[in-house]
């Protein structure tokens, strides 16, 4: 009987695809520790959206996770991270020095693994980045992304057995090291026989290649998102897959990986088997359920979604997407957005949908549902994506939408690798962002280098111990409320949003509206003012509605100042996406109608301009 090794995805996957990622590192621990009690070895822990989501929602360090990590399982367990090729953990991509440092400390905070993939299978990309893992004694397991594509999508070549096995060829041709090949379908919309013919002759192509104690395992990652992940690991196990990922319960099914049981289940009775003591992993889940219990678990991600094989929107990036939206009151927008990636994910190229190209298809998407669509071009993802800034498409984009990005990015389509053009970027890489914290007055560490690179601004507003939290927890466990609050909110007013801020000092309040201050009643939820609201612009002014929900991140004029057409008056931050809100028309601004940090529905007044 052959054993078919697992690696437990639970508490990095897990929390990235049921939870966006957001759980602090106290409530999980107890849970990790119980996994290793139970006999699993092999964990993957970090990298991916968990980096930096500890710095943007949970108050955490990263770094200091990983070390109380490794402290808990021990020196003999594999803990794996999730690399993304050239943009490493976040979204945006890096120069060489990064992409280095990201190896050194990682190695240093005791991972083991780095899953290394590039959502385009462009495999410069993947040389540019694994070189640097092995040079630090990681190991290193090379990945092909995989998805399905929409019925009705004519495509002959992307996402194919034979695109994914040309990749391969390309890895062993490029002569990347590597200690393991996997197979990463995050969408889980592969097909169980695309999956099977894939393995196979990967299986011959390596064992052909690698020979006696150099054998290279086959690692094959899923999701359940669309109810196939059962079946495409009995399919990639069958293919000749040493290893496949999994989860436990409370997190398992749905948009994160099939349960370690499930699956030990499935394989009763045939010539395969998971080595585990069922009893021991059912007394771990138990822990890991009573761990997560105070979290608020999205309904959709226990969901099996018909719409995925549709729409590939990853486990990952889903829930991450519906918490945003949430928080952006706009979830009811959700199956729109979706129904507009089947033609996002054509028209740019085929890439996999797997962050961060999940993301920018995601971000597209949503720009396409809200504003028109192609009417506005993420500028930083989906627009770079289409003209060759993170790499090489699988097919060439729609020559169209790489006209409209050409035009509104004002950027050039390249063939030229990423990381040359990081290179030569003066506002990447170790010492632009050591000036950055020597400017802050910051302690320059490489650990923080690394945490401002990697998470930008927000990195070194947590740096400077600004840590707002952002994880969402079941009602009955969240924080209690003292009776006293402050922070922004929006009144409506004669049917118009207002923005209001809140300030609380002993038993009274005080309602800032438009610069105004005005003293307020608070009864039991609700705030009541006792003057009227600010009064409205006078003469030929005009509202500037928000094209779409989100939150105010920049205010970038006052009121009384001139401005002319096109001039940016507001920046608004929705699904990681800054949209700028720009002067219809020259005139002067007689009311700025948000505050930062405000949340706004689509059509909201953000500021009356008055025309000259």
């Amino acid at each position: 009987m052959k054993k078919i090794k697992f690696m437990d995805c639970s508490f990095r996957d897990g929390f990235q695809s049921c939870l966006g990622a957001r759980v602090k590192t106290d409530d999980f621990l107890p849970a990790l520790e119980a996994a290793v009690k139970a006999g699993i070895n092999y964990i993957e822990i970090g990298g991916g959206a968990r980096f930096q989501s500890l710095y943007f929602y949970c108050q955490e360090d990263a770094f200091e996770m990983m070390d109380r990590c490794r402290e808990v399982v021990g020196p003999e367990v594999n803990l794996q991270t999730l690399a993304r090729g050239v943009n490493v953990v976040g979204l945006s991509s890096q120069p060489s020095d990064i992409i280095e440092l990201h190896a050194k400390l990682f190695k240093k905070h005791g991972i083991t693994t780095i899953r290394n993939f590039d959502a385009l299978n462009d495999v410069r990309n993947l040389t540019a980045s694994g070189k640097y893992i092995t040079q630090y004694g990681l190991k290193h397991q090379a990945t092909v992304t995989m998805m399905g594509l929409a019925p009705n999508l004519h495509e002959s070549y992307a996402h194919t057995p034979k695109f994914y096995i040309d990749r391969l060829k390309e890895i062993l041709d490029s002569g990347l090291a590597f200690d393991s090949l996997a197979f990463k379908d995050a969408s889980g919309t592969s097909t169980p026989q695309t999956v099977y013919e894939t393995i196979k002759m990967a299986r011959e192509l390596l064992d052909a290649e690698f020979k006696g104690d150099n054998r290279k395992d086959i690692q094959f990652h899923t999701h359940d998102t669309a109810g196939m992940a059962v079946s495409c690991n009995m399919a990639a196990i069958e293919a000749g897959a040493d290893t496949i990922d999994l989860a436990m319960s409370p997190l398992s099914g749905g948009t994160c990986e099939a349960d370690i049981l499930v699956m030990y289940q499935r394989l009763r009775g045939t010539e395969y088997t998971i080595d585990i003591d069922p009893e021991k992993i059912l007394a771990a889940e138990k822990v890991f359920e009573q761990c997560m219990d105070k979290y608020f678990m999205p309904p959709e991600s226990m969901q099996v979604s018909p719409k995925i094989i549709f729409s590939p929107m990853p486990g990952g990036a889903l829930t991450a997407n519906t918490q945003m939206m949430r928080d952006n009151n706009c979830l009811d927008k959700y199956d729109k957005c979706i129904d507009e990636m089947r033609e996002v994910v054509a028209k740019g190229g085929f890439g996999t949908s797997v962050t961060p190209v999940s993301q920018f298809y995601f971000q597209q998407a949503f720009s396409n549902a809200m504003q028109g669509r192609w009417k506005v071009i993420d500028k930083n993802g989906y627009g770079k994506m289409v003209l060759g800034y993170f790499g090489k498409t699988p097919v060439a984009p729609d020559p169209e939408i790489v006209k409209l990005a050409s035009e509104q990015l004002g950027l050039e389509p390249t063939t030229e690798a990423v990381v040359d053009i990081n290179n030569r970027n003066p506002k990447l890489g170790v010492k632009y962002n050591t000036e950055l914290l020597e400017k802050a007055g910051l302690p320059v560490t490489e650990e923080n280098i690394f945490i401002v690179a990697a998470c930008g601004e927000k990195g070194l507003n947590f740096l400077k111990g600004d840590r707002p939290m952002g994880i969402r927890y079941k009602e009955a466990a969240a924080p209690k409320s003292t009776g006293k609050s402050s922070g922004a909110y929006t009144a409506t007013v004669n049917g118009k949003n207002v923005a209001v801020q809140l300030n609380a000092s002993g038993d009274a309040y005080t309602a800032t509206v438009n610069g105004k201050s005005f003293t307020v009643k608070v009864a039991e939820g609700t705030v009541a003012p006792a003057a009227a609201a600010a009064p409205a612009a006078s003469g030929n002014a005009v509202p500037l509605p928000s094209p779409l929900p989100g939150t105010v991140v920049k205010i970038a004029v006052a009121e009384g100042d001139e401005v002319a057409e096109g001039d940016v008056i507001l920046v608004i931050e929705a699904m990681k996406m800054e949209t700028e809100i720009k002067a219809p028309k020259a005139g002067i601004v007689r009311e700025i109608s948000v505050t930062q940090s405000q949340v706004v529905a689509a059509g909201d007044t953000l500021a009356m301009i008055e025309e000259k």
